[in-house]
């Protein structure tokens, strides 16, 4: 495949197992724009139709939902090599949140051109897509039951494993390497940030995480 690392990496970790044609893969990285967006600049906005859907290459954006009261709420930060506003594009339908980046920020973009020849081209993609969105719905649909009927501590732990599947980055000891915020936990569980740090602290005891700056390692231990 052509050396466009962060292209490859987009597919390894949202598509794995995929493998394209040939010449596909030639063409592609010259099919799939890099946008550089500078701090607090919107890629688009809430109720636009997005004319692609993206992976972030670097740096990092910020979903946020604003609703009718004009509060603001924030719905995830996505970090390399997350994909996200596929929903909206594939449907066609307005976006529901505005993507705004958090910093220098690098995304790639997956218009119309590369996003048809994958699904006619690409055998398998269509049916990773699917997956892909599978995984999204019933992580949804699992926090939503949580925020609903269980425990902060039940919340959490749904939590971390969430991040640690979409995000995560398994290593040789056992150990997944998920780049992720206290913050970011602490919003996808409904807890506070205090809570957070302290049920982090309680699961590092117990031995299923050990924190960084910005990023932990997280180990089912079920």
């Amino acid at each position: 495949m052509p050396d466009d690392d962060a292209l490859w990496r987009v597919f390894a970790a949202n598509f794995p197992g995929l493998t394209l044609p040939a010449d596909l893969a030639a063409q592609l990285p010259a099919l799939v724009p890099r946008r550089r967006l500078g701090d607090g600049r919107s890629l688009f906005v809430q109720g636009q139709r997005p004319a692609a859907f993206y992976a972030v290459a670097a740096g990092e954006i910020e979903t946020r939902f604003t609703g009718t009261d004009g509060g603001v709420s924030v719905i995830e930060n996505v970090a390399p090599p997350r994909l996200f506003g596929l929903a909206a594009f594939a449907a066609g339908q307005p976006a529901e949140y505005e993507a705004v980046a958090r910093g220098p920020t690098e995304v790639l973009v997956f218009g119309r051109v590369p996003y048809t020849r994958l699904m006619d081209e690409a055998p398998g993609f269509a049916r990773a897509l699917l997956a892909e969105f599978a995984r999204r719905y019933d992580g949804t649909l699992r926090l939503l039951q949580a925020a609903r009927h269980q425990s902060a501590a039940e919340r959490f732990a749904l939590a971390l494993a969430q991040l640690a599947r979409e995000r995560g980055r398994p290593e040789h000891d056992g150990w997944v390497s998920v780049a992720a915020t206290q913050t970011e936990l602490a919003q996808l569980a409904h807890v506070s940030r205090q809570t957070a740090n302290e049920l982090l602290a309680a699961a590092e005891a117990a031995g299923r995480v050990q924190r960084g700056r910005g990023r932990w390692r997280w180990r089912n231990t079920a």
